[in-house]
Formats: C-alpha cells, sequence, structure tokens
C-alpha cells in the first residue's frame, strides 16, 4: 500500500478531507487505505459525522455545498436545505478504489462487527499491524 489514512474523529470535515486526499492519490495511480477507528468508526457505522462549530451554521453549509459541488462531492438536499453527504462520500471513495478498514479493536469494544457498511474490510489486529508496517506513508494516529 502506498498510503494508509488512519481515521479516528467523527468530524465531517476530516472524513471530507482525508477521503478526498483519498481519493486524488488513487487517481494519481497510488494504493490507498483508509482505517476507521474510534469514534469515526462509530460514526460511521451507527451515527453522523458532525460538522465542527466554525465549519457550521447555513451560510457556511451553503457555501460548502455549492463549492463540493463543483469538486464532485455528492449532496443531501437541495434549495435552502443543500449539504455536503459525507456518508456518501465513502461510497463515492470505494467506487474511486480507496479501501476501507475498520479497526478490529474498535469494532469490538463498540460491538459493530455486524453494522459496518458495506464492503469495509474487517482485518484482525496482526494484519491491521501489517498494514501500518508495509504502507510506505501513514498520515493519521490510532
Amino acid at each position: 500500500m502506498d498510503l494508509l489514512l488512519l481515521l479516528r474523529d467523527a468530524l465531517a470535515s476530516s472524513l471530507v478531507g482525508s477521503l478526498l486526499t483519498a481519493m486524488h492519490a488513487s487517481k494519481a495511480g497510488q494504493q490507498v487505505g483508509v482505517l476507521f477507528t474510534q469514534e469515526a468508526l462509530a460514526a460511521v457505522a451507527q451515527g453522523s459525522f458532525e460538522w465542527p462549530r466554525e465549519l457550521s451554521g447555513q451560510e457556511m453549509r451553503l457555501t460548502m455545498a455549492d463549492r463540493g459541488k463543483d469538486l464532485g462531492i455528492p449532496l443531501l438536499g437541495r434549495g435552502e436545505g443543500r449539504q455536503l453527504d459525507a456518508k456518501g462520500l465513502i461510497s463515492q471513495a470505494q467506487e474511486a478504489g480507496v479501501v476501507l478498514y475498520a479497526c478490529p479493536i474498535w469494532s469490538s469494544l463498540l460491538a459493530l462487527e455486524n453494522e459496518l457498511p458495506q464492503g469495509m474490510l474487517t482485518p484482525d489486529t496482526p494484519a491491521v499491524l501489517r498494514l501500518i508496517q508495509d504502507a510506505k506513508k501513514v498520515i493519521g494516529t490510532l
């Protein structure tokens, strides 16, 4: 694997930034994976990704939706209710060749083994350690 991104928080901004970076790297011919852990794993399985205070509010949401559409980010809603579809971006990343992994430790701690999105891989702990060791570049922390 050329690039492994570790995503641990449930901020929509982190998800969008990480997945767009992963998709661009994949498009450039790199093998890319994203390992979801901690609250990011809980959000992808059961919850939602929240926007940080500095990126929330209707004006900011509409601006990001308009700019995001130009970048190919999926949107939810229309008119004054439009916004970036953070979870829709997960499927888009998979379609772009980004491999998504669920951290086995946090999958077990949160009892999420049967609630993960379709296509998300669930390696065991030794396999995750090999992913981290063998990746040419790792970005993020567990």
